[in-house]
């Protein structure tokens, strides 16, 4: 099964907007999602730079997102822990939260934002000095994928 993810801010394939971008506020863009396998317990969210020469770049980790509503409002904040019990992992940065386009030089880099939905909620280690990073992140998710989906944008400076 694929999930349709989609954004306000951009569409398969288009610049993203700089708002969402260091050359802009920064803040991540509102999402929105499609039907999901029947047992999803939880939501994974990745963002990947997949043309940085740090391959893969990675721009956002978010996990153990409910699956209702089917949203992710704009700019989500920073913070390891969200209201809703979604956690953020710790990006490329490395930091918590968000880190949007901002690819060296001026050639485009292609972003793509992969949601996840899992038949589990994850256990992930966390320490007082670092979040989950993505490689923790894809060993917990390790036979726990039901469907996936994905939206690329494209950014340069």
């Amino acid at each position: 099964m694929t999930i349709t993810l989609e954004s306000t801010a951009f569409h398969q394939g288009e610049d993203i907007p700089r708002q969402f971008t260091c050359s802009g506020a920064n803040t991540s863009p509102a999402l929105s999602w499609g039907a999901l396998p029947p047992n999803t317990k939880s939501l994974t969210l990745l963002v990947i730079d997949l043309d940085s020469p740090l391959r893969p770049y990675t721009h956002w980790i978010l996990y153990n997102l409910p699956p209702q509503p089917n949203t992710l409002p704009e700019a989500i904040p920073r913070t390891e822990s969200l209201p809703n019990g979604a956690k953020q992992g710790t990006n490329s940065d490395p930091q918590i939260g968000y880190s949007g386009p901002c690819p060296p030089g001026d050639s485009p880099h292609r972003y793509v934002f992969t949601l996840y939905a899992l038949d589990t909620t994850l256990t992930l280690p966390t320490t007082p000095d670092a979040a989950p990073d993505k490689a923790q992140l894809t060993k917990a998710m390790q036979g726990h994928i039901l469907a996936a989906g994905q939206l690329a944008g494209h950014f340069h400076r």
